[in-house]
């Protein structure tokens, strides 16, 4: 949950923060780091809604909480390296409140020197022959590991990995080479014309093509490794410090917050196409259908990018060996401003392209809605809410209520007799967006109460009495439904204006945070970053707070997250449940859920499709809790074949299909005309929604409200 708030109000939390926040302009790096995390420390202190002790036990945890980030995996440090850091493991703490880089330089310096020693080691290793008939085995899981007490185990421990690596390549050209045999055998068969190429390989060429992609593959990782600069680890480490406050709590770096920011607004100023990155070189992937990359029609996808010229009155900037998002900041700049693309063309010839950048849409970020038709022939809406997302700086920009009320309004054009609002893995966002979108479903009405680090409770009310759908309404959610998802869910569930249909419980994000601009407080125009600080939690008009908790559907039915830890209450830094007053509102005419819970039930009591999803969910959880895996390659090859034959039992789910039709909006079939992106995600959508199960059931029960 997001919200904007101004800083003004902000400081009255702390009217003497000014005094604590005054620096002179760094002159370099590690200036300004230690600048930014006295900055972080003195907002922590002040504006979080439930402030730590900055102390021994807090460097504890966030000690701990660093090595998860930067080497969870336990391949890069030896055990000598962590037997010199955990001399700083009660230090932490005066640091923060120092601006002291002592341990942040120490461990990052060494880090970057392991990465130099390992990347020889791995090289060594792929010169030589690998032998994939010992008895060797990996540890998968994290926590079973422990670092290499030296060199040779450390080489050892990444041969091991490298061989993981080099099977499941050659796994993965078994698996290429059996869908090829399908395939031709399938053309011979049915006496169809032969096209199908199907060459088998040896094993020994598998070995060397699998080895070979592997080297390749470890190599470049690397590379990009060493390309990326030791500021952009200072995030890591700032982060270890925030979210031990609580997992929401984040320092977000100039370029962190700008991504941030496009994805919360859906919109980008740029060329409109995606920038992939292979093997040292950076390449043109997709191209948005009308932004400038496409309508230059001189540029496609699978060009090299070669040079980015920013600016007129700049040198082209050579782009070869750059990592991909370095280059995405020299495309991206200011609306209406000129960039040059220096691109080699897959027929060797050099072209120079100008654009002028333009706003381009995130389309994924916003809501959409399609038709319905059930099997007993009545027609409803189903409008899928990515996010709530909202642009604050732009008046004019676009918003969830706005674009729900316009696909409220198109499908009411069509008939519709119910509506389906899909919630699920909606991560949240804008506070105010859902008091908007409640407003087209009910009457006025409080929605949610919020209560601020001071214990002052504010209830946040609906205020229109204009409703645009008064009819049967069903919310949809799982597990990664978070957020603001949960207050519209809840206050919907309140007052009983819609069912909630979904896995057991939400999410169990039941705060609020805003963003502090950390050069605001600083006498300098740099920019420092931001802090996105937790500074209140929201509760249900029943006074109960969704963290942790989440909330609980009216109509369960258990998916694919059910059986895994998502969720608040997994994290151990989660800020804890609580309750509060019940807020004053007038309950609606009751949906009788019982008897809605008990038909579902009873459908899905003899329903093998359920059936079947919910082993093919427990079989994959199984599989992620596995701790080690085998490295012999005959083992290894049996293993995949108990996996396989799993697999095949669980195919007819790819097969299913719903029987429901939906039907596009007039103006979008208009549309897929013009655009071929929007028609192949359009159909790609379609194809989903005939695959999905819950919205089945969805249907179904919505049928079954008057």
């Amino acid at each position: 949950m997001f919200k904007k708030i101004k800083l003004k109000k902000l400081l009255m939390f702390a009217p003497l923060m000014t005094l604590m926040f005054c620096f002179n302009s760094p002159q370099n790096d590690d200036e300004k780091m230690q600048t930014i995390m006295v900055s972080v420390k003195n907002t922590l202190s002040y504006l979080h809604y439930s402030p730590k002790p900055i102390n021994d036990a807090y460097s504890q945890d966030v000690y701990d909480k660093y090595f998860e980030g930067v080497d969870a995996s336990k391949r890069y440090f030896l055990q000598s390296d962590m037997d010199e850091f955990k001399k700083h493991y009660t230090k932490l703490d005066d640091y923060l409140n120092q601006g002291n880089l002592v341990f942040y330089k120490l461990t990052i310096d060494r880090l970057y020197q392991r990465v130099d020693e390992i990347d020889k080691m791995t090289q060594d290793i792929l010169s030589k022959p690998i032998n994939l008939e010992e008895n060797d085995e990996l540890i998968l899981e994290p926590k079973k590991r422990v670092n290499p007490i030296d060199a040779k185990q450390q080489r050892e421990e990444w041969k091991k990995y490298i061989k993981y690596n080099i099977l499941q390549e050659i796994e993965t050209l078994n698996s290429k080479e059996e869908a090829q045999k399908k395939k031709k055998d399938s053309v011979v068969n049915n006496k169809l014309k032969d096209t199908i190429k199907y060459a088998p390989l040896s094993m020994e060429k598998k070995r060397e093509k699998a080895t070979a992609e592997v080297k390749d593959l470890i190599t470049d990782s690397f590379r990009r490794f060493k390309k990326r600069k030791k500021m952009d680890w200072f995030t890591v480490y700032m982060n270890a410090y925030t979210e031990v406050f609580d997992p929401h709590t984040n320092y977000f770096s100039p370029k962190n917050k700008e991504e941030f920011d496009a994805q919360f607004t859906g919109k980008i100023i740029g060329i409109g196409a995606l920038i992939q990155e292979k093997r040292g070189y950076l390449y043109l992937g997709e191209l948005t259908i009308g932004a400038p990359a496409w309508k230059s029609k001189q540029l496609t996808s699978g060009d090299k990018i070669l040079k980015v010229k920013s600016k007129p009155n700049e040198e082209p900037v050579n782009v070869v060996g750059m990592l991909s998002d370095e280059a995405v900041r020299l495309i991206r700049g200011e609306k209406g401003t000129p960039v040059t693309l220096t691109v080699e063309k897959k027929d060797k010839t050099i072209k120079e392209v100008t654009m002028i950048r333009e706003e381009v849409a995130i389309e994924d970020t916003f809501a959409r809605s399609i038709a319905v038709t059930a099997k007993n022939g009545k027609k409803y809406g189903f409008i899928y809410l990515p996010s709530f997302n909202v642009d604050f700086e732009d008046p004019k920009g676009r918003n969830a209520s706005d674009d729900i009320k316009a696909e409220l309004i198109k499908l009411k054009k069509e008939n519709v007799e119910g509506i389906i609002l899909d919630l699920r893995s909606n991560g949240g966002g804008s506070l105010t967006e859902v008091g908007d979108i409640i407003g087209l479903f009910m009457n006025a009405g409080p929605y949610v109460q919020v209560k601020d680090s001071r214990g002052k409770v504010q209830t946040l009310s609906n205020k229109s009495n204009e409703p645009i759908w008064t009819g049967p309404l069903v919310v949809m959610q799982n597990e990664l439904s978070a957020s603001a998802s949960e207050i519209l869910a809840g206050a919907f569930q309140d007052y009983g204006r819609a069912a909630v249909i979904g896995s057991p419980s939400s999410f169990g994000k039941g705060t609020v945070q805003t963003f502090v601009e950390l050069n605001r407080f600083l006498n300098t125009n740099d920019d420092f970053g931001a802090l996105k600080l937790t500074i209140q939690k929201f509760y249900r008009i029943t006074g109960e707070s969704t963290q942790r908790k989440g909330v609980e559907s009216d109509l369960k039915m258990k998916d694919f997250f059910s059986y895994s830890e998502v969720g608040e209450r997994f994290d151990q830094f989660a800020l804890p449940w609580d309750k509060i007053e019940t807020t004053s509102y007038k309950k609606l005419t009751g949906l009788n859920i019982p008897q809605l819970q008990a038909e579902l039930d009873k459908q899905l009591a003899d329903n093998k499709n359920y059936k079947m999803l919910q082993e093919s969910a427990e079989w994959k959880e199984a599989l992620d809790k596995e701790e080690t895996i085998t490295l012999n390659q005959t083992k290894f090859n049996e293993l995949m074949k108990t996996r396989k034959a799993q697999i095949d039992k669980f195919k007819g789910l790819d097969k299913f299909n719903n029987g429901l039709k939906f039907t596009i909006h007039p103006d979008e079939a208009e549309r897929i005309k013009k655009d071929e992106a929007f028609a192949k995600k359009t159909e790609n959508w379609r194809k989903n929604l005939e695959r999905d199960f819950y919205l089945e059931e969805t249907v179904d029960v919505l049928s079954k409200i008057k």
